[in-house]
């Protein structure tokens, strides 16, 4: 009998499987959706086991009573007697669902949600606007780091839109406003194309109803502070996808920290306002069915971000659904504090993806400790890399041994695929890659430009990026190269005038000539020294030969 839980329990943690599976499930406006996730409370994180969607279009309600259409309240719980069926095969304990815009305002709204009860057990919770933004701000925390400085969040849905500011700690604003892409389509668009009057009047609404959501965030902020914009959901979505088929030629695999700016988002609006519904479903990238609702949507997006006055937005992929799961996780006393989870999210997945592949995480942790040392002794000497580069260093250090889950044959090769497909949380495309190059050339041979891997690299500036630190990286591999801990630290030294730089190391226990680790690194320093144009020389300092005082 599968456990049907409703979203709030209070404040009292629940006792929990050492690693359940939840399913959320989101019934909006425009689209009922669900994801499944195995919960991991060692780390705290969530894996995702499986994503569902159907169009359904709640909010195509009956426009002189405003109630939910008998067709479409059927054809919503057929949707999700399907979905609760695929959360049971995969064993899911516990199913959390939410209603929202569409639900809430409808006059049969609670009536839907006591048919879906007694037709197929399933218990919804009704949420407020508010609370709606409240946990698309957990899910968005969820997959992206804020590193304390603010952002607003927008999120455009079916029927309402929740913009929200917050800096990593708890919200200072919380907003929703009842315009969404399908409400006012049905509500203000009766032309293909639109007609110029019926154009202007849909960005006036928008503008006009979504200026007291604007000033309440725009008060909270203080002095001086500049906020990012993250945009989530269908719509923003959407522009992403049309945007980056035509810029690029493809979709990213992951549009997590996509970017475009205010600008290329009214070139699609005068665009798409041009169009009839035919023209805009033919767009490379347009899913299906968004192109009916997809330019009240965007006039919607650009509307706030002229209020905000922003210049671009960068794409979140994780929304209400996600916060949902994070919320289910603070309430079971998974995780601490919000701060506490959203600190920490890029090291908390590297680690998630290392677990999930077996990798010997002593090992790794320390090749990457001694990665990150020869990183700060050579900087500004033989690299101006900085902290943010640091990190990705890091990243490839943990992960870098991962393809053995697939065969010790060509690993490095393995665990660039790994990498670069798996769900490296809190970082962008382009991250993502240069992570997965540089765990690529930890061994045999160095980039070169026949790798298609390396050609994926499109800037100059990340070509050199992954040649310099895989460069120093290799050395930090055959420090730990008997995966013992044999080397306890290395103390460098460049002299310029001769293009010498010189490695101390020291080693842990007495006696050890540490002879396997000199060999890695007199086998693999040809990359470094070729990069940087020194000769490497490395002596061992064994403990005896330090004078104690």
């Amino acid at each position: 009998m599968l456990n049907v839980v409703s979203a709030d329990w209070g404040n009292m943690p629940q006792p929990v499987k050492q690693n359940p599976i939840i399913a959320a499930i989101d019934i909006g406006t425009n689209s009922l959706h669900m994801v499944i996730v195995r919960i991991e409370p060692t780390l705290p994180a969530f894996t995702m086991i499986a994503k569902e969607k159907e169009t359904v279009r709640l909010g195509d309600r009956n426009l002189e009573t405003g109630e939910l259409k008998p067709e479409v309240i059927k054809k919503a719980i057929a949707c999700l007697k399907r979905f609760q069926e695929l959360a049971k095969s995969l064993e899911a304990e516990s199913i959390i669902a939410v209603a929202t815009s569409a639900v809430r305002e409808s006059p049969n709204g609670r009536e839907f949600l006591h048919q879906i009860e007694t037709e197929i057990g399933l218990s919804v919770d009704l949420i407020s606007g508010q609370e709606e933004a409240r946990r698309i701000y957990l899910g968005v925390l969820s997959g992206m780091e804020f590193n304390q400085q603010p952002h607003i969040i927008v999120d455009i849905g079916g029927g309402s839109t929740e913009i929200i500011l917050g800096d990593s700690e708890e919200p200072r604003s919380l907003t929703s406003t009842k315009v969404g892409a399908v409400r006012l389509t049905g509500e203000l668009i009766s032309t293909d194309p639109i007609s110029n009057t019926e154009f202007q009047y849909l960005q006036a609404y928008a503008r006009g109803m979504l200026e007291r959501s604007v000033e309440d965030v725009l008060s909270k902020l203080q002095p001086g502070e500049i906020p990012k914009l993250i945009g989530t959901s269908g719509t923003i979505e959407t522009i992403a996808m049309i945007h980056a088929k035509e810029k690029m030629g493809v979709v990213p695999s992951t549009l997590n920290g996509y970017k475009f700016s205010l600008q290329d988002l009214r070139t699609w609006v005068t665009r798409l306002r041009r169009m009839n519904n035919v023209e805009r479903a033919a767009i490379s990238g347009m899913p299906e069915k968004r192109s009916e609702v997809i330019l009240a949507g965007a006039v919607i997006l650009q509307e706030a971000m002229t209020l905000l006055n922003v210049e671009s937005v960068t794409l979140c992929e994780r929304s209400l659904r996600e916060g949902v799961i994070v919320d289910w996780m603070l309430t079971h006393g998974l995780i601490d504090n919000r701060l506490r989870y959203q600190s920490s999210i890029r090291e908390r997945n590297v680690l998630k993806i290392a677990k999930k592949y077996q990798t010997n995480l002593e090992h790794s942790q320390r090749v990457a400790a001694f990665a990150l040392s020869l990183f700060d002794q050579t900087q500004t000497k033989l690299h101006n890399w900085g902290k943010d580069e640091r990190q990705l260093l890091w990243a490839a250090a943990i992960l870098h041994n991962c393809g053995h889950y697939i065969s010790h044959s060509s690993h490095h090769k393995h665990s660039y695929y790994l990498i670069r497909n798996g769900e490296l949380l809190g970082y962008n495309e382009t991250e993502i890659e240069i992570i997965a190059n540089l765990a690529r050339y930890h061994r045999k041979s160095p980039p070169k430009k026949k790798h298609e891997n390396y050609r994926n690299l499109l800037h100059k500036e990340h070509r050199q990026m992954v040649c310099q630190l895989s460069a120093i990286f290799r050395l930090a591999v055959a420090l730990d190269r008997r995966q013992i801990g044999a080397v306890s630290r290395v103390q460098c030294e460049y002299f310029p005038n001769i293009q010498k730089f010189q490695m101390l190391i020291f080693a842990s226990r007495l006696g050890d000539d540490c002879a396997l680790e000199l060999w890695s690194l007199d086998y693999k320093k040809g990359v470094f020294e070729n990069e940087f144009g020194v000769k490497l020389v490395a002596n061992l300092v064994n403990i005896s030969d330090i004078n104690l005082p």
